[in-house]
């Protein structure tokens, strides 16, 4: 059984080295498949540590950002970013955001939907805050189906009988779940695909420093004895292939959605 300890992001300088690296690369991606206009009013739920609100500053030419996140910490973090001469930052949830109706072109959520305990008022949400015509959008792991960028210490993890802990909301980042949550919350032209992201460590310390580092990890590793630890980190170290420099490279794979409102 899943151990039921809530997730915390109570550092942004390690969810940066982790989870932010992880988020540019796939945040690229994903913003090549949407294609957004310039000039937009955005809104960037549960932007975390600003990681994917930076992408949007840099590469969308916005007229305006705003990052919402629950997370003092990880709200602290963002807006020390570069970002932060455009985008402003407060805290907030994704099921009542504290915004009038009407005040965005555009919302994201990155690698969020998961985390969100009603996903279907989530996107509610980003649908009230939206104008007419303005379009939602969200990526996230695939999280159940083998996705997630620490899949191979996951496996090692199940394999020991110590399954990772699981997001809220886990299988909302399904194809399937995003289409459904994106057309009953209103938007039409709706579309979701999937996509692939490599990272690339120098060597394994630095792979198992770095995964340490994520949120889940670091809090179900605290919990194990000193022996299954080891024993872990040993397997997964004989299950790497570097190359010759020494270097391993991790895949990971997500899950994105897109849609709009009616004009």
């Amino acid at each position: 059984m899943t151990d039921p300890t809530p997730i915390r992001f109570d550092d942004g300088a390690g969810y940066e080295r982790m989870m932010g690296t992880w988020s540019r690369i796939a945040g690229g991606v994903f913003l090549d498949w949407l294609q957004p206009a310039p000039g937009l009013r955005w809104v960037d739920v549960g932007c975390g540590n600003g990681a994917f609100t930076e992408l949007l500053v840099d590469r969308c030419a916005p007229k305006s950002v705003h990052g919402i996140d629950p997370s003092d910490a990880q709200l602290e973090f963002a807006r020390q970013r570069p970002a932060a001469r455009l985008a402003r930052f407060a805290k907030g949830g994704a099921e009542a955001l504290p915004f009038e109706h009407g005040q965005f072109d555009a919302a994201a959520m990155a690698l969020v939907i998961f985390f969100v305990p009603d996903p279907a008022q989530g996107v509610r949400e980003m649908a009230r805050v939206l104008r007419p015509g303005g379009g939602a959008c969200a990526y996230a792991w695939d999280i159940l189906e083998g996705g997630f960028p620490l899949e191979p210490l996951l496996a090692e993890m199940r394999a020991e009988g110590q399954p990772p802990n699981l997001p809220p909301s886990a299988g909302a980042e399904r194809l399937d779940s995003l289409q459904k949550l994106w057309t009953e919350a209103g938007f039409v032209d709706v579309h979701t695909t999937q996509f692939s992201v490599q990272r690339t460590f120098e060597s394994f310390d630095e792979l198992w420093e770095i995964a340490m580092l994520g949120t889940s990890i670091r809090q179900k590793m605290a919990s194990l004895p000193d022996e299954v630890r080891h024993r872990l980190k040993e397997r997964l170290r004989s299950r790497q292939a570097p190359d010759a420099a020494g270097r391993i490279t991790w895949n990971a794979r997500a899950n994105a959605v897109k849609g709009r409102l009616k004009g």
